[in-house]
């Protein structure tokens, strides 16, 4: 098996012999359970509960007849099938969490429901989340939770495919995105090809964010949104500039403190409206 066959058939969640069969079909065709047992040496005790997993799946049909005939569905169908499952399985999810979001919600949030100007002095301004997949998830909740507006505040915004479905969703729903990037005269050579083509990445399929270039080295990057200078509302991430640690040692901010946030975006405000220029426009010197 290919490298390729082998990670879709690990997306499948099947068991070793669920994708054995699975594979062993697309091959033949068609057959029966007892040929199938012979050619995958899956136990014949187990087969028939194999393949019924597969019949479940969508993956494969059965023929009545004595014996059963056993066919897989069309590659492109098994693939088709496949997402389908994983969204009926979201939605189950979904409805599963919400049938009790609301005890949850009574029973565990009640210092989240206080006025900002209430809050105990040992309340957290921010917590912690390791720089990569963890940093990457907390943008997409961002993206998601977003009423009104995202600001990226990056170097070349190269973790743009692990956020894109999520500010894709973001933007169908009317938030509007800015983009403040840091000026290819500091990057080096690769991470400005990066830059480049994430910056027409955006213009075509997403015509509707702002991007700028700023002249100005960031001492600190991040996604922020819904802020509010009155202090009422706004979350956000940011990381701080570390050169000197790898990814893999660095951490980020996670705050849902709105008057931090503010600051943030004031910050973010001033770069966007002072000392930044639209990607179209010649380098800043």
């Amino acid at each position: 098996m290919s490298d390729a066959n082998s990670d879709l058939f690990s997306l499948l969640d099947l068991t070793e012999y669920e994708a054995d069969a699975l594979e062993e079909l697309l091959l033949l065709g068609r057959t029966t359970a007892p040929d199938l047992a012979e050619a995958t040496g899956i136990p014949k005790a187990r087969i028939y509960g194999v393949l019924d997993s597969l019949v479940e799946a969508g993956y494969v049909t059965v023929t009545p007849g004595r014996p059963k005939q056993y066919k897989p569905h069309e590659p492109a169908e098994i693939i088709d099938r496949a997402i389908t499952n994983r969204q009926d399985d979201y939605e189950r999810f979904r409805r599963d969490v919400e049938r009790v979001a609301d005890s949850f919600v009574d029973s565990y949030a009640p210092i989240e429901n206080r006025d900002v100007d209430e809050l105990s002095p040992t309340e957290d301004l921010f917590h912690v989340v390791d720089v990569g997949e963890p940093s990457e998830r907390e943008t997409r909740r961002l993206f998601r939770e977003a009423d009104e507006s995202v600001f990226v505040l990056t170097k070349s915004f190269g973790y743009i495919d692990a956020v894109e479905p999520s500010m894709r969703e973001a933007i169908d729903r009317g938030i509007d995105v800015d983009v403040l990037m840091l000026s290819p005269t500091h990057l080096s050579m690769d991470n400005s090809r990066r830059q480049q083509e994430i910056r027409s990445l955006l213009a075509e399929s997403f015509p509707s964010v702002s991007v700028r270039i700023t002249d100005r080295l960031l001492p600190w990057r991040g996604t922020f949104v819904d802020p509010d200078l009155g202090y009422e509302t706004g979350q956000g991430l940011l990381l701080v500039e570390q050169e000197e640690l790898p990814n893999h040692l660095r951490q980020a901010a996670v705050t849902k403190n709105p008057a931090f946030v503010a600051g943030l975006w004031q910050y973010f405000d001033i770069l966007w409206t002072h000392e930044s220029q639209p990607v179209d426009d010649e380098p800043l010197s």
